[in-house]
């Protein structure tokens, strides 16, 4: 019997490229998104991870297919670029909506199942949330945040043999730029144009970074270990951006990325 992976995100980026790979592993994989797609070798599911409804029926429904879950990939998530000052703060909180509690109620949905299977969870977070970079406030928020909600995770349910990885890629090539919500205006009064060139950096960088493929195969890696990572950066000069973090002072980084970014 093949097991079963559930996969957030899963119709476009990282997550169609993650799910392509497990079903290349031999996973049966299901794909969760907004919105039905079709993807050979991949189970739509159409599931909004805000809404734990929506979640309670879509996992009850592929237990009651498969009668098993090995493997939850929390990897749907989405942006906005904006001052802290400037951002509307139910903007602030939706963006906490999908990058946080969705993985928290798919993890507590989920969990009953995984430690049946002693199965695996992979949250995908970011280098942005050890790098922040400015008016990406939120999102490197969320993504660290996510980074403490496993960290706690892990020591909770590893007597029942379940495992917590966290996957931090880089600036990777996906519709995520295209799709990410602009909270500001150009001609903003305070910030002026500061705001769309720190933004117009970080979208170069993504749309000149690594594919999502190379995400997928730094997961599959973490499945084939018996002993996963706790982390797991992808792409050697994001690895040696996070040694500098932690060598650096703290202060002295923050100032290089204001000058980069800022």
């Amino acid at each position: 019997m093949s097991k079963v992976a559930l996969v957030t995100g899963a119709s476009r980026g990282i997550g169609l490229a993650i799910s392509r790979k497990l079903a290349e592993m031999g996973y049966t994989v299901y794909g969760a998104a907004r919105v039905p797609f079709s993807q050979p070798g991949v189970i739509s599911v159409q599931l909004d991870v805000t809404k734990p409804e929506q979640i309670e029926q879509a996992v009850e429904d592929i237990i009651q297919r498969e009668g098993r879950l090995d493997l939850l990939v929390n990897n749907a998530g989405m942006g906005i670029s904006g001052a802290v000052e400037k951002t509307a703060e139910e903007e602030a909180r939706y963006i906490f909506d999908v990058n946080l509690f969705g993985p928290f109620f798919m993890i507590k949905k989920c969990l009953p199942y995984l430690r049946e299977s002693k199965g695996r969870i992979i949250n995908i977070s970011s280098v942005a949330s050890r790098l922040c970079i400015p008016f990406q406030a939120f999102y490197s928020s969320t993504k660290a945040a996510l980074e403490a909600l496993s960290y706690a995770l892990m020591p909770e349910v590893a007597p029942f043999g379940v495992k917590v990885t966290n996957i931090l890629p880089g600036d990777t090539r996906t519709n995520f730029t295209d799709a990410r919500k602009k909270s500001f205006e150009k001609d903003d009064p305070v910030y002026g144009e500061r705001i769309w060139r720190s933004v117009s950096v970080m979208e170069k960088d993504e749309r000149g970074g690594m594919s999502p493929e190379k995400v997928a195969n730094a997961v599959a890696k973490v499945l084939k270990r018996k002993n996963p990572p706790v982390i797991k950066t992808v792409g050697f000069q994001y690895k040696l951006f996070l040694f500098l973090n932690r060598l650096l002072p703290k202060k002295l980084v923050i100032w290089i990325i204001g000058k980069l970014y800022g």
